[in-house]
């Protein structure tokens, strides 16, 4: 079942402050005036549900200028396979979108004086976590560019294993201490030189939610609740690892299994302290949209300062085209302007969080499957009709949302898959 709904309210919105130099700056004149295609956003949530997840949706927000407000909601599919229909407005798990939240809380302790993101995080966190060999810095570590092992491949990739027997063995009913994780990690050594290379690790961010925990004595969650939640009045976002259910209204997510032939798997409830502070925050579309908002209007949006904004959205390449990494923050080049966000895949739930950089438009992308690329790929390239309108009129070559990442192709707008498509 699709629904387009189209709604105008009248809220308070922070007032967005200007990005910096050496930030992702401005978003083109065509970002700013195009409407969103709305027909080439639901196709390409078709595509999503074509490729097998269940239900997908897009929620698009335009924050003008004053207090106007402009939403349109996409929805394609079901909920649940009981038949439910996709509802955009329940909760589900926003997987590695939880990084920025995280990065958040660092931001702000930098901002007190409490963590120098360029000395050893090792200083910061307790005794023992780290080698005394390990030098890397809580920025590299943001960045992705620490050369830390990412020890979900642990936990995941065991040989001759599916991934849905990983998932009932490993992940959906074990708890794990953030510790333990780091721990793992550490045994495999450092990758690389740090500084010298990218490469996404889910070790990174849960280093960074210790150090939070470390340096103000007050556990992860509770920092969530003060700093982020409760301000921005989040009611709908929470984090309760290793809690293993979703309370309230929530999307059902289904993990798909290596061998297509087997039904899809419900992995709604699970644990989730496998990525703990790297992926395991619960939110809503409304409060993603509110979340990126206000981190995108600096001081004046009350969660980090203009100029921890500016550091955060300093990117650098990662290798892929198109896409390029700042501190907790994923920068994505679309045909008509560059956008901020992160993506997150989690066992069942996919989710693209993405805002143009004066905070303008936001786009948040769900469906609710997981270990499929064609359903990564078709809901990451969702975000083009999202933020860009109608392509050209002019003939382009035929193109298809494979996600390999190798072609620049149909002008330029269609991007590859982010990251690799567990987490």
């Amino acid at each position: 079942m699709a629904g387009i709904t189209i709604a105008r309210s009248v809220t308070t919105l922070a007032a967005t402050a200007a990005l910096l130099a050496g930030s992702a700056v401005g978003a083109s004149a065509a970002q700013d005036q195009a409407e969103p295609d709305v027909s080439g956003v639901r196709a390409a949530l078709q595509r999503v549900v074509d490729a097998g997840a269940p239900g997908a949706f897009a929620v698009i927000r335009d924050h003008g200028k004053g207090d106007s407000e402009r939403g349109r909601t996409v929805a394609l599919g079901k909920a649940n396979l009981d038949g439910t229909p996709m509802n955009a407005g329940w909760r589900f798990r926003v997987g590695s979108n939880s990084k920025m939240f995280t990065s958040v809380l660092v931001m702000r302790l930098a901002e007190q004086g409490r963590i120098d993101l360029d000395k050893p995080l090792r200083d910061y966190l307790p005794a023992g976590t780290l080698p005394e060999s390990w030098a890397i810095t809580a920025r590299q570590v943001m960045e992705h560019r620490a050369g830390v092992y990412d020890h979900t491949n642990d936990l995941l990739e065991q040989s001759g294993e599916e991934t849905t027997a990983a998932f009932e063995k490993r992940i959906r009913n074990n708890v794990y201490e953030p510790k333990d994780l780091v721990a793992m990690s550490v045994k495999h050594g450092l990758q690389y030189t740090p500084g010298t290379a990218y490469a996404y690790s889910n070790t990174d961010f849960v280093l960074l939610g210790l150090a939070a925990e470390h340096l103000t004595g007050r556990p992860y969650a509770e920092l969530l609740r003060r700093q982020i939640f409760e301000p921005l009045k989040l009611r709908q976002t929470t984090f309760t690892v290793p809690q293993k259910t979703i309370a309230g209204p929530h999307v059902t997510g289904y993990l798909t299994n290596d061998d297509r032939t087997k039904p899809l798997l419900d992995s709604t409830e699970q644990t989730a302290s496998w990525v703990w502070s790297a992926g395991g925050v619960v939110s809503s579309a409304r409060d993603l949209d509110r979340f990126m908002t206000a981190l995108l209007a600096g001081s004046s949006g009350g969660l980090v300062s203009d100029e921890s904004l500016k550091q955060m959205t300093s990117v650098l390449p990662t290798g892929t085209a198109k896409i390029s990494y700042g501190l907790g923050v994923r920068e994505i080049a679309l045909s008509c302007g560059k956008v901020l966000g992160h993506g997150g895949i989690v066992q069942g739930y996919n989710t693209q969080t993405f805002s143009t950089p004066d905070g303008r438009r936001t786009v948040v992308l769900f469906a609710n499957a997981s270990n499929n690329g064609a359903i990564t790929s078709g809901l990451t390239n969702t975000l083009e009709p999202a933020f860009c309108g109608k392509a050209p009129t002019a003939p382009a070559p035929r193109s298809s949302i494979t996600g390999n990442g190798t072609a620049d192709r149909d002008g330029g707008r269609w991007i590859p898959a982010v990251e690799d498509t567990r987490i």
